[in-house]
């Protein structure tokens, strides 16, 4: 990871000004945080960024959006310049979905232009298939048995539930009505088994299908099938997963994206292809904040607010805020 040869300036005008927060250990501290660049919120652990961060900004700015929550708000008087941007993302590390019917094709959209070009393939006119018809998720071609999950949930009364695969469908989803059409000489079974970088050359030249598998395979994830269900995803590729979600819709809005710790456990390569997504949710004009320890993404951010000195009641102060040059 290379330093930048230029950092983003800040514009006095474009920044949110948390006043006086005041929940845990923060001492009544004023924070200035710079809209459109990468800022990294560094301390030890126990210094107060979560807390000033995730409990105060998101949840403050959440309110302010008019979103509604469980999430307690920390103690802090005013958020000034939150109409600078007009939402707030916490991407975090939960789950992208709760059941095996949730995976990386429908959480992205690509599974939508994937079942479109079977509706369009001749067996599918034939016989009057749509592509609701090849959805797993409602009647029509899925397996009734299993509802279309591949696997029959059992439940266990002291232990977590089980999943076997359906013995009505072999683990494939589908009726074998939808299994006897095929795009290019593959069922849309076998679709779902390809992984990403596979899918992306099979496709190839299909823009609404193959713009959503570039942007996994941009952030490192084209190692993953597309119909890998989501309870079996890692928390890192989950939010991974949430970040390429972000990265394809271009919305006009300007949004400020948080993330928590987002390189635990990552190679080298893959921290630098993150901070390449990070770059591009910064130039279409959104605004991204890393709670980060890792020495690669502070040296790249445009700017570090450290938090400190130490951790508990030492702790809750901004001990410096500027350049990585300036703090350094």
């Amino acid at each position: 990871v290379e330093v930048p040869e230029e950092r983003r300036s800040v514009d006095e005008n474009d920044t949110l000004v948390i006043e006086n927060a005041r929940q845990h250990n923060l001492k009544n501290v004023d924070v200035t945080i710079p809209l459109g660049m990468i800022t990294c919120v560094t301390g030890v652990s126990g210094s107060g960024k979560s807390t000033l961060t995730n409990q105060t900004l998101y949840e403050g700015l959440h309110r302010l959006k008019g979103g509604s929550g469980d999430g307690k708000v920390g103690a802090h008087d005013s958020i000034r310049g939150h109409e600078n941007v007009d939402a707030v993302e916490m991407v975090d590390q939960s789950s992208i979905g709760r059941s095996p019917r949730s995976n990386p094709a429908t959480y992205t959209n690509a599974f939508d232009g994937i079942r479109k070009l079977f509706a369009r393939t001749r067996q599918a006119n034939v016989h009057g298939y749509d592509k609701g018809f090849f959805s797993f998720n409602t009647k029509g071609g899925r397996c009734e048995e299993c509802e279309g999950q591949g696997v029959v949930k059992v439940e266990m009364q002291f232990l977590a539930d089980l999943y076997l695969e359906c013995e009505a469908c072999n683990g494939q989803r589908y009726k074998q009505e939808a299994l006897n059409v095929t795009y290019n000489g593959k069922t849309i079974a076998d679709v779902l088994d390809m992984t990403v970088d596979e899918a992306a050359d099979f496709f190839e030249g299909e823009r609404a299908v193959t713009n959503k598998l570039e942007t996994l395979q941009e952030i490192g994830l084209g190692y993953l099938t597309l119909g890998q269900p989501s309870t079996t995803l890692s928390g890192g590729e989950a939010q991974r997963i949430k970040l390429a979600s972000h990265l394809n819709g271009r919305s006009s809005d300007r949004t400020l994206y948080i993330f928590d710790e987002p390189t635990t456990g990552l190679h080298f390569d893959d921290i630098r292809q993150l901070l390449n997504a990070f770059e591009q949710l910064v130039a279409n004009g959104h605004s991204v904040i890393i709670i980060e320890h890792n020495l690669d993404v502070i040296k790249y951010a445009d700017h570090v607010i450290d938090l400190g000195p130490e951790g508990g009641t030492a702790g809750g102060e901004v001990v410096v805020s500027g350049t990585p040059e300036e703090v350094s």
